[in-house]
């Protein structure tokens, strides 16, 4: 061994979601599919929208769709290129391709989220558990740069992958009433999570618990980071929920954005009590109705900014109530248009996964 070796400073490091941001992975749509009418994602979506999924399920996204998306990407792109971030791209796959285990199998979808299928917390990247069959392989077009990060310094890790079964799965499983107990589509067979459930302040992390996450997927992920960090369970009144950022998002130390749909502020961990808690405007009208018709995430998109640094944020320019309030409440705004990647996943937090940003592990609660 080289004892003059220098140990390798590790290109991942983020640990929160507002230090200086210095680079990025931003996903694609190219190849994107119709994802599967599995009722682990049927169950997330108006029952007339399952019924047509269920047919268009495997085919590729249509053209109309695809190409205002793609343009408006790639002027994202250049967007946080011309703000001095280094953005990093997975490989195009063909998602309609088909792949299985031994119980079952499924096409693809697409990489349009980073955000949902890796975490990081500090210089580690966390493939996640996914319980959609359809992106059981997502990671995969993400692997050059995760090797890529691995050799120079990063940790590498991935959740004990799934089998997905039935036994996952509540039988004939309806989505709640208003007047109902809650109750989610997943058991608790065993481990599952989306990382797009999950927010980062430091040594707190926040999750609301999903039709993609479930409490051992919870436990699993509080176990393997150990006592260094507290992960509190945010409660959520969506009677259909999936990923916590159109939820809950911390903005900046002390500052986090709520949805006063789905959050009883009231409700909130005794942890965010000195804590800001800033009330997502209602969406504004005519956006609200496009997204409900080709949103997984609904109306609340427009929570979904991503933060530069502690001021600066990008947020979508059509949500002209969302950039008022962001303004009132000090932060600096940069509008962008971004309305037509919804059907593909989300907006701008979801869209990206940042690698490395410029501060170091502290306690903010």
């Amino acid at each position: 061994m080289n004892q003059n070796a220098v140990e390798p400073t590790s290109p991942v490091s983020t640990h929160n979601e507002w230090d200086l941001l210095e680079e990025i992975i931003v996903g694609r749509i190219e190849g994107a599919t119709i994802p599967s009418s599995h009722p682990v994602v049927t169950c997330n979506i108006p029952s007339w929208a399952a019924r047509l999924q269920g047919l268009a399920a495997g085919f590729e996204y249509p053209s109309r769709l695809v190409e205002p998306a793609q343009e408006e990407l790639e002027q994202f792109v250049d967007l946080l290129q011309s703000l001095g971030i280094t953005v990093r791209r997975p490989d195009a796959v063909k998602h309609k391709e088909t792949f299985g285990t031994p119980d079952w199998t499924s096409h693809g979808f697409c990489n349009a989220c980073p955000r949902d299928s890796m975490l990081v917390i500090g210089d580690e990247i966390i493939e996640t558990p996914m319980a959609w069959p359809c992106r059981y392989f997502e990671t995969h077009s993400y692997r050059t740069l995760l090797k890529d990060y691995f050799r120079r310094g990063a940790r590498w890790t991935a959740a004990p992958r799934p089998q997905l079964t039935d036994d996952l799965f509540e039988a004939d499983f309806s989505v709640p009433r208003a007047d109902e107990p809650m109750r989610y589509i997943l058991t608790e067979f065993e481990p599952v999570f989306d990382a797009a459930d999950f927010v980062r302040a430091g040594r707190d992390l926040f999750v609301t618990r999903s039709n993609v996450t479930n409490g051992m997927g919870i436990d699993w992920l509080r176990r393997h980071l150990g006592p260094g960090y507290r992960i509190h369970e945010i409660e959520s009144r969506c009677r259909a929920p999936m990923h916590i950022d159109t939820t809950f998002l911390p903005l900046a130390p002390g500052k986090v954005l709520v949805n006063p749909e789905y959050i009883d502020v009231d409700r909130l961990p005794d942890v965010l009590d000195s804590w800001d808690v800033l009330v997502a405007p209602e969406p504004d009208p005519i956006d609200a109705r496009l997204l409900k018709l080709t949103s997984m995430c609904g109306k609340w998109l427009s929570m979904n900014v991503l933060m530069i640094d502690e001021t600066r944020v990008i947020a979508d320019r059509h949500h002209t109530g969302m950039l008022r309030a962001l303004e009132g409440w000090g932060f600096e705004p940069i509008p962008c248009d971004f309305l037509h990647y919804a059907p593909f996943g989300g907006s701008f937090h979801c869209a990206t996964l940042d690698i490395r940003r410029r501060g170091t592990l502290e306690t903010y609660v």
